[in-house]
């Protein structure tokens, strides 16, 4: 340190310096008013670590002193609370918006086009048709996503409760509710795409209890469980099997495999005839011992998937179990139901037992009613389902009542179709899988897989 530096600290060794830089004098007196920040003389922060002389108190004539200490401590900053995330319910209940707040849901399975269409994926024309799409809020793949978001979560909660000893209604009962509450139903916005069916055993399809029911599932039942759920019409339509002893488990695999390569060889341009082709191929190269005799698989030849419109669960087109000649192709934009069936019976279904389903059709020609009821039915049919499919017991849930001769009437006259259980035949065990795929411009999109399945 030099000697005019040792001069000054002499003259004044507080280094204390007014506002202006100029060197104070320092007494006793002074040291009382010295206040560190937060003092009640007055406190300034500068920036060096020193101390400054400021202005006297106007009042008093005290000289106003604060003592910096450069950095000091700092105060921990008390770290907020992160918000949860909003966890699903068990049973499931949480609507689906308050898990996804950003209104966006999970994509499905991805697959790439082959052969003649592997060009699509990197396709800019292509890219762009799909960018339009997701901006129109009535197109929008967010609407069939958020349907097969729904699914994934009820089915699975489905697969994980669905136990012998329990009744039908109770099974679609607590499917439904779910359903229900995920989709956050809102009228025709969205809600359940159809009545949830569970067929049992030599019955594939179309069954579900009609009030009244007793039916009970038994430990060797082999059950299929088809659910719909539908956003602004866009509905996802996917089902799975379920039993509970080893005997069938072939048959289920079996199924599955066959469904898993019908959506593997679906695509833009596939001629529906062929495609019936392979899922043939692949399910008759299964077979089922059951007590020591051994059954083939068999496709049930006339149950088919379907294409899939706007409130319309069958879309026109059709993908049959086995190889035929229909020439008709898939098309870009479609969704798409592929689901396949398979028997230890004959592979043929036919009709049997009493009606749960119906739909009105589409197309149906404009009939004029004399029956009060049936007018009065007729309208809340197109009120509450539009031409999504219904049953009885969504009928009983509005609080309809004494409504089955209406119901036949809008039936006999072409207005609304009915769809019988469909079975093969008795002792047989059939099953069921399924998924909806969307053709989309450059790619196609499982939507409805899953961990499961």
């Amino acid at each position: 340190m030099g000697a005019e530096e040792t001069q000054k600290e002499k003259q004044n060794p507080t280094g204390i310096v007014n506002a202006n830089g100029i060197e104070a004098e320092h007494s006793d007196e002074d040291e009382e008013n010295e206040s560190v920040e937060g003092g009640t003389g007055g406190s300034y922060e500068f920036p060096s670590a020193r101390s400054y002389l400021l202005p006297p108190c106007p009042e008093c004539g005290r000289l106003n002193v604060t003592v910096t200490g450069g950095e000091g401590k700092k105060k921990k900053k008390k770290r907020k609370a992160k918000k949860k995330k909003p966890q699903q319910s068990e049973p499931p209940r949480v609507g689906l918006s308050k898990l996804f707040p950003d209104g966006k849901y999970p994509e499905g399975e991805l697959q790439e086009y082959k052969n003649d269409n592997s060009w699509r994926t990197t396709s800019e024309e292509k890219r762009y048709l799909e960018k339009i799409a997701l901006e129109d809020p009535e197109e929008t793949y967010n609407n069939i996503r958020r349907a097969a978001e729904v699914h994934r979560q009820v089915r699975q909660y489905a697969r994980r409760t669905i136990k012998p000893g329990m009744s039908m209604t109770d099974i679609v009962n607590m499917i439904e509710d779910g359903t229900r509450a995920l989709v956050e139903e809102n009228g025709l916005e969205s809600g359940v795409g159809f009545p949830t069916g569970v067929s049992l055993n030599n019955c594939a399809a179309h069954y579900t209890p009609n009030a009244g029911d007793t039916i009970v599932l038994q430990q060797g039942d082999v059950l299929k469980v088809d659910i719909g759920v539908h956003v602004k019409g866009r509905i996802c339509d996917s089902a799975f099997t379920l039993n509970f002893e080893p005997t069938y488990d072939t048959l289920l695999e079996a199924v599955k495999a066959a469904t898993d390569t019908g959506v593997r060889e679906a695509g833009i341009d596939v001629r529906l005839g062929e495609l019936a082709g392979y899922i043939q191929e692949t399910m008759e190269s299964y077979e089922v011992e059951v007590n020591g005799k051994v059954y083939p698989v068999k496709p049930l030849e006339n149950l088919s998937g379907h294409s899939i419109n706007k409130y319309q669960i069958h879309g026109g087109k059709s993908v049959l179990l086995v190889k035929n000649d229909d020439p008709t192709k898939m098309e870009e934009g479609e969704y798409f139901a592929i689901e396949t069936f398979g028997s230890t019976g004959r592979g043929r279904i036919v009709e049997s037992g009493e009606c749960s389903h119906y739909a009105r059709i589409v197309d149906a020609p404009h009939v004029p009613l004399r029956l009060t009821t049936a007018k009065s039915l007729l309208k809340t049919i197109n009120n509450n389902f539009g031409t999504l499919p219904f049953c009885r017991r969504y009928l009983d849930r509005i609080g309809e009542s004494k409504y089955l001769l209406a119901l036949n009437h809008l039936v006999n006259k072409g207005i609304v179709q009915d769809y019988p259980p469909l079975c093969d035949q008795r002792g047989s065990m059939t099953a069921q899988f399924e998924h909806t795929i969307l053709l989309r411009p450059t790619v196609k999109e499982v939507v409805s897989r899953g961990d499961d399945y």
